[in-house]
């Protein structure tokens, strides 16, 4: 019968273990010393040795013939927890027994002695699982358990243990296992398989399994079913349903060149030969990925790369991006594989994304805008001539207008802020008048840009505008003016005269526009007057 290959290839002894030298030195020197606690405590990302540490070292405090630390694997001890038929070696899920009454037949059983070795070993996996009520139950044993007990937690999320279970426990960390060791292993086992594994292939593989060994070999197990020649780069891209380093590559370059029907383009014939579009999303969010860390540490940068694309494409890529848009493209890639439902129109999702990220104009995100004025920022800062709009031709000068005297004047931008106005002036005049007046007039009187009534000193006449004729009608009383000349007139050490303006008031026909327009009607042979 097929065994599968990360449990055919599972470490045997600590030296088997891969990447996590500190973790298993540490245990061989206290298996030879003799000086082992009764409660180990395992965390780390999933396929990083967790369990297979556990169980060896609950062969190795077992073995009748141990060497420098490792179990020998051959004696009967070893053969029997190898087989699962030890009866006084139990391995439990946390995640399936969890209450407090499988805590509490585990605690039963544990105050008797072994049977066939010389130690009682649990080890719960998935510890995290347990529930409240069984964490406590567990407490009192962990905390003084019998000289033949041993317990071995294992978690990949360990602040959901308690603190009262992590002070009772030796606690180790694995770490992640660096794309290096994956590889180099996977070579091992391909070797042994007799797999022709190409060495580009071995590094897709192990950037694919992210830190985690047992990903990785079972992402080996799958290429090499599915592949009947040698296992390439571009197999292995067919396999998992990956778009590949050139593709992931051609795709952000037509994103960086706002080039949007190329990649629509390219995206379709991605869709169309099988690519998942959450993988192909999640390609594209490493590589920006590692273009903002090449943007933010040059150097170093490289030995930080996902290895998605080649070190040259994403130096060729860093320069035709800035920071601001490379945050914009993660984050709206991030966004779209969020939305993404089982069954739903992933497709589309895709395009719109693909879009918005060519064109940036369309969105009024602050992302957007920000990642616009960060990529005119750093072309001012290379010394790049920036592109000017074709001049316009000038307009033609129409006739001049009819001298409307009797109209309320305009206030143009450049008199917001009058020459003789102190600074700050119209600010404290309408916190002094909101103090002097009663609601709803008081409520008019603001600093904001959007406030009813806006002030503008000239030649010692402070003019109220009025946005609406309701502001203005309930302004322009005697009694409210007068009590705002005086406000006025006490801030600026000399007489004020106040006067309310309607900024929506009809002008009103002038004197000789009038008279224009009677002359027209009386000499209809002249010129004609159109209603």
């Amino acid at each position: 019968m097929y065994q599968a290959l990360y449990r055919k290839y599972r470490p045997q002894t600590f030296d088997e273990v891969v990447g996590q030298l500190g973790v298993t030195q540490t245990l061989k020197t206290q298996l030879r010393t003799g000086r082992l606690s009764h409660a180990y405590l395992f965390t780390g990302s999933r396929g990083t040795g967790k369990t297979s540490c556990a169980k060896i070292l609950a062969k190795a405090v077992n073995c009748l013939n141990p060497q420098d630390g490792n179990p020998c694997n051959t004696c009967a001890a070893c053969r029997s927890i190898d087989a699962g038929s030890c009866m006084d070696v139990l391995e439990i899920d946390a995640a399936s027994n969890n209450g407090v009454d499988n805590v509490r037949d585990l605690r039963d059983d544990a105050i008797y002695t072994p049977s066939e070795v010389q130690r009682r070993v649990y080890i719960i996996d998935e510890v995290h699982m347990l529930s409240i009520s069984a964490f406590n139950a567990l407490l009192k044993i962990i905390e003084e358990p019998p000289e033949h007990l041993i317990f071995i937690l294992a978690t990949t999320e360990l602040h959901k243990v308690p603190a009262t279970i992590l002070s009772r426990c030796q606690r180790f960390s694995f770490r992640r296992i660096s794309p290096e060791d994956v590889a180099t292993r996977l070579q091992y086992v391909a070797s042994q398989e007799h797999i022709s594994l190409e060495p580009q292939a071995a590094m897709v593989l192990a950037r694919m399994a992210d830190g985690a060994l047992r990903d990785g070999v079972s992402l080996l197990d799958q290429c090499a079913s599915a592949t009947p020649g040698p296992v390439t780069p571009e197999a292995v891209y067919q396999c998992l349903g990956l778009a590949g380093e050139q593709k992931a590559a051609e795709l952000m370059a037509a994103i960086a060149g706002k080039h949007t029907r190329q990649a629509l383009e390219l995206f379709d014939q991605l869709y169309a030969s099988g690519k998942d579009v959450s993988a192909l999303l999640d390609e594209l969010c490493a590589l920006a990925r590692d273009l903002l860390v090449l943007k933010t540490a040059p150097k170093a940068g490289l030995s930080m790369l996902s290895g998605v694309s080649t070190q040259e494409e994403a130096v060729s890529l860093r320069d035709r991006l800035s920071t601001g848009e490379l945050i914009r493209i993660l984050k709206t890639l991030q966004q779209t594989a969020a939305g993404f439902t089982r069954g739903g129109k992933n497709r589309l999702d895709g395009e719109l994304c693909l879009i918005r990220l060519c064109e940036p104009a369309l969105s009024l995100e602050p992302e957007a805008i920000n990642a616009r004025l960060t990529r005119l920022e750093e072309a001012l800062a290379s010394g790049a001539r920036l592109h000017q709009a074709a001049p316009q031709a000038p307009e033609e000068e129409g006739p001049p207008l009819p001298d409307d005297r009797e109209a309320p004047p305009e206030i143009s931008e450049e008199e917001a802020v009058p020459q003789d106005a102190p600074v700050g002036f119209w600010t404290d005049l309408a916190a002094r008048v909101r103090g002097e007046l009663v609601p709803p007039v008081s409520g008019f009187f603001t600093s904001t840009p959007d406030a009813p009534v806006q002030g503008a000193l000239r030649n010692g006449c402070l003019e109220l505008q009025c946005v609406n004729s309701f502001v203005h009608d309930t302004v322009n009383k005697p009694e409210i003016l007068q009590r705002i000349a005086q406000c006025a007139s006490g801030m600026l050490g000399h007489p004020v005269r106040v006067l309310a303006v309607d900024l929506q008031a009809k002008p009103k026909t002038g004197e000789n526009l009038q008279a224009l327009l009677e002359f027209g009607k009386k000499h209809s042979d002249i010129m004609k007057v159109k209603n």
